[in-house]
């Protein structure tokens, strides 16, 4: 595909304070299933609102089912997934039907649920019965998963959702550990709003998608806000750092073979991938084990792999008429790193043991604007102000200075399990004091740090689901440990023996 590296521009000198504003209209109070608030979580079915006909709403809001089923007997699993991926796919075709009518919606609001919210319940409560089914044949049949059929509509609260950066839950509050090389933490004021139009509708971002401009804040106002926990006596402070690229041979797909094995499409937005070039929803563990790496280190046949960011400038990428690009309103140019760091850090309390082969971690929520923060890992800077972490924006760097995105992964695991029905159980954030969880122990803790050197200013975005508007709190990454046992054994040596290696 082609992408470009754009150089530094006078924009920075250009950047302007704005905020997303909701479009407010007369009308009588008409009962539908709306959602007027970003922040709440999407666990049972969303409540019945009023809204005034002429309010602008922004998106579709619909429970994770995936969330809501940790437990899935191994023989159901496939099937499961499957089903979950035609409920985004369900709710990607509503999103479409959603943006086409908008404005009928805004002065008609019984038009959602006859046109959009109906449909898509019925299609759900027939994917929910497929779920049941598939479980009841070797466990207990579910109960409440009817509940989550309903989804609703929702404005795009932006600053509200914004001034929830406090408490963001256990995702970001536990996850950032010692391992980012300039730290990040949880709790930051996230300063004012800040931004430009570039082009695009402040409100309404790239072809009414997002992001808007009320997404950016410039990093400067900005307090520092990182706290770096206090390494205790025994603690492991090796390092392991691989070198796999940039991505410069530009292998992207849509797919995602963690959350949606065997679907294509499965993200409905695509993927920057280095290390294991076999990776696509069909790879199964002995076709990674196989697989071509471009790791420097041949003994990592790891997968890492995370949204492609965008220049939101009017061009054309490659696959603006594919699946997963402007299919799935993921539009622009696609952008290569100017350089991608992968490193594994040790504990702050104590050593490290090995990951086990083909662990599976995700770490940040790709439906974190609907879900709510609870999974939300995302961390946003810039090169020279990395003190200051975003969660919810990203950030206006200023000239010279470039964007960094951040994840710092789960560094726990249950010592079972390489995966979990809902991808997360099996792993976990270490607690505030570093110590992980009752029953789980510590691994090598992977930290990526991603850079890119975009102009300065709003313009650009992560790929999203297409009703998560493309907002910089719903960044993700995802790994797959496919290092040889000796690598690994070196790995874990490293960094418990407090040495600096590659």
């Amino acid at each position: 595909m082609g992408r470009t590296s754009r150089k530094r521009s006078t924009l920075a000198n250009r950047a302007i304070v704005a905020s997303a504003a909701l479009i407010l209209g007369g009308g009588g109070l008409i009962a539908v299933n709306v959602y007027a608030s970003a922040g709440e979580g999407s666990s049972g079915s969303p409540p019945d609102r009023t809204w005034n006909a002429g309010t602008q709403m922004s998106t579709i809001d619909c429970p994770d089912v995936g969330n809501e089923l940790p437990d899935v007997p191994g023989e159901a699993r496939g099937e499961v997934d499957r089903e979950l991926a035609a409920m985004d796919t369900q709710i990607t075709d509503a999103y479409q039907q959603f943006a086409e009518r908008k404005d009928e919606i805004s002065r008609d609001p019984a038009l959602a649920e006859n046109a959009v919210l109906g449909p898509l319940k019925d299609k759900r409560t027939a994917s929910l019965g497929r779920i049941s089914t598939a479980i009841d044949r070797t466990a207990d049949r579910p109960k409440s998963l009817d509940g989550l059929a309903p989804c609703s509509l929702r404005a795009d609260d932006s600053n509200n959702h914004a001034n929830q950066g406090a408490d963001q839950g256990q995702g970001q509050d536990d996850g950032m550990g010692s391992g980012m090389d300039d730290g990040m933490d949880d709790g930051q004021d996230q300063g004012g709003d800040g931004g430009q139009d570039q082009g695009q509708d402040q409100n309404q971002g790239q072809q009414g998608n997002g992001p808007e401009a009320s997404d950016f804040v410039d990093i400067q106002s900005v307090e520092p806000n990182v706290d770096r926990p206090r390494q205790r006596r025994g603690a492991s402070r090796g390092t392991f750092t691989t070198d796999c690229g940039r991505n410069q041979n530009g292998k992207f797909n849509p797919d995602n073979v963690i959350v949606a094995p065997g679907v294509s499409n499965g993200a409905h937005h695509m993927h920057d991938y280095v290390g294991n070039q076999a990776n696509d929803a069909f790879a199964s563990d002995d076709d990674l084990a196989n697989g071509r790496t471009t790791c420097r280190n041949q003994g990592d046949k790891s997968t890492y792999y995370w949204p492609v960011l965008r220049l939101q400038n009017g061009t054309a990428e490659n696959d603006v008429n594919a699946d997963g690009g402007g299919k799935d309103q993921n539009v622009g140019e696609i952008q290569t790193p100017s350089q991608v760091t992968l490193k594994f850090v040790g504990n702050p309390t104590g050593r490290v043991t090995a990951m086990p082969r083909f662990l599976r971690i995700i770490t940040g929520d790709a439906k974190a604007l609907t879900n709510g923060d609870a999974n939300a890992n995302a961390s946003w800077s810039c090169t020279g102000f990395e003190d200051r972490q975003l969660k919810d924006k990203y950030p206006i760097c200023p000239e010279g200075s470039k964007v960094v995105r951040s994840f710092a992964f789960q560094s726990c695991w249950d010592g079972q399990n390489t995966d979990s029905a809902n991808h997360r159980t099996h792993v976990a954030f270490a607690q505030k004091s570093g110590r992980c969880p009752s029953g789980f122990r510590a691994i090598p803790q992977l930290v990526q740090r991603i850079v890119y050197d975009v102009p300065p200013g709003p313009g650009f975005a992560v790929d999203s689901f297409p009703e998560q508007l493309h907002k910089p709190v719903t960044d993700h990454g995802d790994f797959i440990n496919v290092f040889d046992d000796n690598l690994m054994k070196k790995v874990v040596s490293c960094i418990n023996n407090g040495r600096k290696c590659r």
